[in-house]
């Protein structure tokens, strides 16, 4: 091998191929309700709901991110949601909104950062099989552990549900449809 030579990661292949086709499907399909609009367009709300475009995909870049972070450090990467403040529930009421200097080309590219690290991590598990234990939550069982595998497909579970809200929001703007 020369020293010009470039080594590649191995292919993914099997059932976390499978898994990581299947969230790239959802993700392709909410970034696609964002097609052709403008940042003001992506921040307004068509529904009676809080949610806009441009936040939905804030949103599920930051839950992506979370998720992962839980391989790795467990519940202590999860927001605390037995004790949150009214500082943590606005923060939280952000990330559902594109705030003023936030744009629809910038939260796509942080989704994207955040899609390739999810990409990587999973490709690179040494073992899809490692549980973590919830954080207490008043939806979630005590004592509970989720496995790698359970958190990707709670990811494409939510990617694929915001997907939905998505084209909801974006039929609601302009009559623009992801199928049909």
């Amino acid at each position: 091998m020369s020293d010009t030579a470039t080594t590649t990661a191995p292919a993914v292949t099997g059932e976390r191929a499978d898994l990581l086709a299947q969230l790239a499907t959802q993700r392709h399909f909410l970034r696609h309700t964002t097609r052709d609009l403008t940042d003001e367009q992506a921040g307004l709300r068509t529904t009676a709901g809080e949610l806009c475009l441009g936040g939905l995909i804030k949103h599920v870049a930051d839950v992506e991110r979370s998720w992962v972070d839980f391989l790795f450090e467990g519940p202590s990467a999860m927001p605390d949601f037995m004790n949150m403040t009214q500082a943590d529930l606005d923060q939280r009421a952000d990330d559902f909104r594109l705030l003023p200097g936030e744009t629809l080309a910038g939260v796509l590219a942080a989704y994207a950062e955040v899609a390739d690290r999810t990409d990587a991590v999973i490709a690179t598990l040494p073992d899809l099989d490692v549980t973590q234990p919830l954080p207490d939550a008043p939806w979630s069982e005590p004592g509970i552990r989720w496995s790698a595998r359970r958190v990707l497909l709670h990811l494409i579970a939510e990617t694929a549900q915001h997907s939905g809200h998505a084209d909801i929001l974006r039929e609601s703007l302009d009559g623009a449809k992801s199928m049909g």
